[in-house]
Parts: structure tokens; C-alpha cells; sequence
């Protein structure tokens, strides 16, 4: 039996462990050709602190809130953990008490609940500087102590160690009274105030605080590159959107060939002729001119960030791929250079659990792996910046 522990370096690696372990979760990021850390390069310079597994807005306001009433206990860390889960439990229960009936996590799973909401929302919380401890949940429950003893010093040196010891942003808006009785979604005129001022502080050059400034809120396009306003993003911002929409496209063809190939080796007629049908869509929508005149080198300058790492050779796929776009050579054939481009690609990501090689792996395989067109949590953010834009 195998376990996987965290190896408690810094929260950065801490961070960048969680998302390999989201991977697993996250419906948008099943990525079989390794394309993740480009996909979230792009989002998290888009839409810093947001994540596919985030249903509303206000949890950003939920879990500082339960974690609050903790900090005056006494309990040791195992049991301020097991106070917390019970806290966040009976949130998901105020809100169907609310009349909330989507976006609760754990509305069903109840005590059995696996990935809790201060999980979820625990780093976009501290991306908007909402909160600032720099540790993880266990790391908090292990300093609270301490903590407390700080703020307790005289006033001369509490003031010197103010900021070092609080957990949460001080002009976080008061806890309702009825929080663990009767909650709902919808964030008040103060909330949302908040969240926008704390994303302005922290993360003055994204599209996600540009939008939510503007009342961007409205707009239900499907990806971010039909937003009606497009023309007036900040020129950074319109570059990557720019650069997300040409690399979605391209490598969409990508996927819905890796999805048509084991749909033959499964020999399952209805799903070929499905990916065929769609293989063939693709080819026909796409916008030769702007793939062609699309420039690699600028793509990987505009979405770079320190949070991720794109490997060379995730970097060499797309770039193989891409030229296949360009010179027309997108065919399903055995042996034409598109297939061994992306059959070579997921035997070096998968090895020996290789759907192209190993059968029994391949006959699990359900009929669907990653073949919606990147959105780069558009339809989060755009969830979020309803939420905003409903504030009253």
C-alpha cells in the first residue's frame, strides 16, 4: 500500500504539490498530453487565485469566517483540525437551511466530505491577500498558540508585530450572526467592496481584477476570447487572451485525435465516427491565417510564471504539433506523423500505464479524456465576478 505525506518545505512547493495532487479531481484538467502547467500559466495570469473546483465567491468570506472562531480556543492542532471540519460541515448544512441548493461543497458527502472548502479556497485566499499567515491549515492549527501570545504583548510591541501575527486581512468584513444557522451565496455591498479592494492591492495587473473593477460580470460568453469588451482589456491582458485562444485551438485537434485513436484501438465504431465527425469540425474552424502569423517565442514570453514549469519537452509537443497545423498534415493514419506525435507523446508521460500499450489500462478507459476546448477557468471567474456584480 502506498501514501503520499507532504514534506513540509515552503508554502510555494507546498502549493505546487496540491495542484499535481488536483489533477486527479479537477474535471478540466485531465491532461493526458501534459499540456497542465501551460494550461495554468495562462489562467493564473488571466485569473490569479481561482481554481476548476471553486463553486461561489463567498467561501472566500466562509472560510476566514469558521477559521475565526477557532482562534480564541485552546484545543491543540489535531483537535482545532477536527473543530474546523466540524465548522465547515455545518456550513454546508446553513446553507441548505439558506435555500441554497448548488455550489455547497459537501452538500451530499455531509461528514464524509473529502476536499473541505478552506482546502479549495486556501490558496486563492492568500493570492488575494485575504489571508496572510503563509502556511497551510495544519501550519495554522500549529501556530495559533503562538500566535495569540504575540498579539497579547504590550501595545508598543504589538505594533511592531502586528503584521507578523495576524491570519486574516484586518479590514475583513464582520462575521453574520446567523453564519452556522440560516447562509446564503449572495455577498453584500461590503463584501464584494472588499474582495475587490484585496484584489486590487494583490493582483493589480490581472484580467480577473480589471473585470471585476468594471462590472464584467455580466458577460455569459463560453471563453474568455468572445468576451463582448474584449477590445477593452488592458493591452497585456488582450495579449494572453490572444495567445490562450490560438494555443486552445491548435491543441484542441490534439486531443480529439489522442480521444479518436483509442476510440479505434477499443474498436467502438460510435465513438470513432464521433471523434471523426469532431476531428473533421475542428479542421474546419480553425483560423489558418492567425496560426500561421502565431508566434511561439512571444506565446511562451507572454505566459510565463514563476508558479510553474514548463518542461522542455511539453514545449516540443506543441511545437510539433503546431507545424503539423501549419503545413496541413493533420491526418488519422497509422503512422502518419500526427499520430506518432501525440501516441509518442503520452507513452513518454504514462509509460508503462500507456493506454497506446498497456490493454488492460486501455479498456478502462470510459470513451472521454480531455476533449473540451481549454477555458482556462473562465467559467469560474466568471461565476466569481457574477457573484460581485449581484452584491446588494
Amino acid at each position: 500500500m502506498s501514501s503520499l505525506a507532504w514534506i513540509d518545505f515552503d508554502e510555494a512547493e507546498r502549493q505546487r504539490a496540491q495542484r499535481i495532487m488536483e489533477l486527479f479531481q479537477e474535471r478540466e484538467a485531465r491532461d493526458e498530453l501534459g499540456l497542465g502547467a501551460i494550461r495554468d500559466s495562462i489562467a493564473d495570469h488571466l485569473f490569479p487565485g481561482t481554481s476548476t473546483i471553486q463553486t461561489r465567491l463567498r467561501y472566500m468570506l466562509f472560510v476566514p469566517w469558521l477559521f475565526q472562531m477557532l482562534e480564541g480556543s485552546n484545543a491543540g492542532p489535531v483537535e482545532l483540525a477536527g473543530q474546523a471540519r466540524t465548522l465547515e460541515n455545518k456550513l454546508a448544512n446553513s446553507l441548505k437551511a439558506g435555500g441554497e441548493t448548488t455550489g455547497i461543497i459537501g452538500r451530499d458527502a455531509g461528514a464524509d466530505l473529502k476536499r473541505l472548502p478552506s482546502s479549495v479556497y486556501w490558496s486563492g485566499l492568500g493570492a488575494w491577500g485575504i489571508r496572510l499567515f503563509p502556511g497551510s491549515t495544519d501550519n495554522l492549527f500549529s501556530s495559533i498558540r503562538h500566535l495569540r501570545g504575540r498579539q497579547a504583548l504590550g501595545s508598543e510591541d504589538a505594533a511592531l508585530e502586528d503584521r507578523g501575527s495576524r491570519i486574516w486581512a484586518q479590514s475583513l468584513p464582520a462575521r453574520p450572526q446567523s453564519l452556522l444557522e440560516a447562509a446564503n451565496f449572495r455577498l453584500t455591498f461590503e463584501e464584494a467592496e472588499f474582495i475587490v479592494d484585496r484584489l486590487v492591492a494583490q493582483q493589480p495587473h490581472s484580467l480577473l481584477t480589471f473585470l471585476a473593477r468594471n462590472g464584467g460580470g455580466g458577460a455569459d460568453c463560453r471563453y474568455i476570447w468572445e468576451h463582448p469588451h474584449l477590445a477593452d482589456f488592458p493591452q497585456n491582458a488582450r495579449a494572453v487572451v490572444g495567445h490562450s485562444e490560438t494555443f486552445a485551438n491548435v491543441m484542441h485537434g490534439a486531443s480529439l485525435l489522442y480521444n479518436l485513436l483509442l476510440s479505434d484501438l477499443r474498436e467502438m465504431s460510435e465513438w470513432s465516427a464521433d471523434y471523426q465527425t469532431r476531428l473533421q469540425q475542428w479542421r474546419d474552424g480553425l483560423d489558418m491565417p492567425a496560426i500561421q502569423a502565431w508566434s511561439l517565442d512571444a506565446f511562451w514570453q507572454a505566459i510565463d510564471h514563476p508558479a510553474h514549469r514548463i518542461q522542455p519537452a511539453a514545449k516540443k509537443f506543441v511545437a510539433d504539433w503546431l507545424s503539423l497545423v501549419q503545413s496541413g498534415n493533420i491526418r488519422e493514419e497509422a503512422h502518419a506523423p500526427s499520430v506518432l506525435v501525440v501516441t509518442d507523446r503520452e507513452r513518454r508521460l504514462k509509460a508503462g500505464q500507456s493506454r497506446f500499450t498497456n490493454r488492460a489500462v486501455r479498456d478502462r478507459w470510459t470513451g472521454a479524456s480531455g476533449v473540451e476546448r481549454l477555458s482556462f477557468r473562465w467559467n469560474q471567474a466568471k461565476s466569481h465576478l457574477r457573484d460581485i456584480a449581484n452584491a446588494d
